[in-house]
């Protein structure tokens, strides 16, 4: 069974370690944040020097070379210099802007990649235990949601950093007293957002939890819209539509309650130190204490809330970073999940020449004690087209699996060309095999696209080839647009015979040594399946094919026939042996025999 998805550790260091390939771009970035900041905080000492020029109290600390002796000389400079200051303010706000999107973008390219790759590679039972609607939810919710955090609150948390220490040595340096005074609310508003934060953290996990839950619900039903129309269930998915929105939604107002009540109590608190601080330095004006001016109070108030009206987005700050946290807890959490069937660490190679295929004394089940193929032995010789027939649930597909290395056979082993699979890259064996499954997927894009799906490099006239060989040319070529024939998600504009008559050609067309057909001929009409079956002879030559087939017509031509029943092999030869010894094969054939005269 798959490994669960692991509970990765400092979930968010793990997403700063992605910045590291992109350390100039970083440091450039975080640059134009400081400065940007060091520019906005100018405005209060400007309106200070302005307040007290005007008011007589021109400051002593002016340079006689700069000539500014006037009142309104002074008015004048201080103007220019409000200009150049808020351009480069300006400029330098472009700059990290501009930076902290393009490495949000990055970043989140880089995450989603290694998600998808991470994802891709692993093993056919784990997307058995996984709803497709969750792995979406995280490859897109979840990426850009630590897209927006690095966009948005990770700067944020820079210039707060900067803020605090400029702020505090600007109020310092004018009064120790108006400095704690100011300064006292931080460690309130600190507090509170580290208590904030604990509360909100386990209703973040609720909320990407269900939005999930209801990404599943959403691509379930609109993969299954034709059967919901069919049997008039609109009513009832919408009710289960609603079930797992209203839980998307209660885990939304659960972390809102506490997110409207930060913002309100962090704002008294930051009101009362603004407050205190004003009303003595308005107290130290009136008695012309300490030499504090209306300048000054000005600079105060100013700088004041330039510190800590800001502070308050400490609230959403944490709140981006819960949301981010979660985020990246889910994505790294299936990033690190082991896989269980992976590449030898020194893999053999296979020769030029593959087909033989021995199976020694497998054994597999999905779950212990209730084995699907049990004790299995089997030998293929290279070109050897072998049958494999029986009831339902007697493991025929899953001995198709087993070869495909999409499962690690419990015991025993699967050796191509006295090799077993297991010391093979997955690549190097796969490559080797066609592969035509009775569960056709067809990707949205043109019939010719599909047909060379994995082979991108093959010419219109080996495309064409293949899908004569297929019998399905003919088709193609009534259509308005031929060969660039869109096909619709999954195929949804061919029937299910045209289907799987192009998934046929696909495999014709890798010319893969080891042809695997999976009940390949279920969809097509009797008409088609003899053309087919016409071809076969061609399509296998100089292959070694191994065809499942509840249709026994399919495979009565071939040089072997195994009959799996119960998960073992209970007979084997060709079709006129078993038809002989009157057993399984001979029943099912009569059956289909007698349906097709009946």
């Amino acid at each position: 069974m798959p490994t669960k998805p692991t509970e990765p550790t400092n979930p968010m260091m793990r997403l700063f370690r992605y910045l590291r390939n992109y350390r100039k771009e970083m440091s450039i970035s975080i640059f134009a944040t400081i400065t940007n900041k060091l520019f906005d905080m100018m405005p209060p000492f400007l309106t200070a020097w302005m307040i007290d020029s005007m008011s007589g109290n021109i400051p002593n600390w002016i340079p006689e070379w700069t000539g500014l002796s006037g009142l309104w000389d002074i008015a004048i400079f201080i103007s220019i210099l409000t200009v150049v200051i808020f351009g480069f303010e300006s400029f330098f706000e472009w700059m990290f802007k501009r930076g902290f999107m393009r490495l949000a973008q990055e970043v989140q390219h880089d995450l989603r990649l290694d998600a998808y790759n991470t994802m891709q590679n692993r093993e056919i039972a784990y997307f058995e235990e996984q709803r497709t609607g969750n792995l979406m939810s995280m490859l897109n919710n979840d990426v850009n949601q630590l897209e927006r955090f690095l966009n948005g609150s990770f700067k944020e948390i820079i210039q707060l950093i900067i803020l605090v220490i400029v702020a505090g040595w600007a109020l310092f340096s004018f009064s120790w007293q108006l400095g704690v005074i100011s300064m006292s609310a931080i460690p309130f508003i600190i507090m509170g957002s580290f208590f904030y934060q604990r509360k909100i953290e386990p209703h973040y996990k609720n909320i990407r939890s269900s939005v999930g839950e209801l990404s599943n619900r959403l691509e379930n039903n609109i993969s299954g819209i034709a059967v919901i129309k069919s049997f008039t269930a609109e009513e009832y998915e919408t009710k289960r539509v609603i079930e797992s929105s209203q839980k998307y939604r209660n885990a939304n107002f659960a972390a809102i309650q506490w997110n409207a009540l930060y913002v309100p109590l962090i704002r008294m608190v930051i009101v009362a130190g603004y407050a205190s601080a004003l009303l003595l330095g308005c107290y130290w004006v009136i008695n012309g204490m300490n030499g504090f001016t209306v300048g000054s109070l000005a600079f105060v108030a100013m700088m004041l809330e330039r510190l800590l009206w800001p502070i308050t987005r400490l609230g959403d700050v944490f709140d981006q970073y819960e949301r981010a946290k979660a985020s990246s807890r889910r994505i790294f959490g299936l990033i690190d999940a082991k896989n269980q069937i992976t590449d030898p660490v020194q893999p053999k190679k296979l020769p030029s020449k593959v087909g033989q295929i021995n199976l020694k004394n497998i054994s597999f089940w999905y779950k212990k004690g209730q084995n699907i193929l049990d004790n299995i032995s089997l030998n293929v010789q290279q070109g050897q087209t072998i049958g494999i027939a029986g009831p339902t649930g007697g493991g025929k597909t899953t001995l198709i699996k087993l070869l495909l290395r999409l499962y690690d056979v419990q015991s025993g082993s699967i050796v191509l060309e006295g090799i077993d699979i297991k010391n093979l890259t997955l690549k190097n064996l796969r490559q080797n095999i066609g592969f035509v499954s009775q569960e056709v997927y067809l990707f949205h894009g043109s019939i010719k696209e599909n047909i060379a799906y994995g082979m991108p490099n093959a010419t219109d006239g080996e495309i064409i080839a293949a899908a004569k060989k297929a019998q399905l040319h003919d088709f193609i070529d009534s259509l308005p647009t031929t060969y660039d024939t869109i096909v619709g998600e999954r195929g949804i504009k061919l029937s299910g015979g045209q289907r799987q008559r192009l998934s046929i050609a696909r495999a014709i067309l890798k010319d893969a040594p080891i042809l695997i057909l999976d009940e390949a001929t279920s969809a097509v009409d009797t008409e088609t399946e003899r053309a087919i079956q016409q071809n076969l002879h061609q399509l296998t030559e100089g292959k070694t094919a191994l065809i499942i087939a509840h249709r026994l017509s399919t495979i009565r031509h071939a040089d072997k026939i195994i009959v799996l029943k119960n998960g073992q092999i209970a007979e084997s030869g060709t079709h006129d042996d078993l038809l002989s010894t009157d057993g399984i094969y001979a029943d099912l054939w009569k059956v289909q025999v007698g349906e097709l005269k009946g």
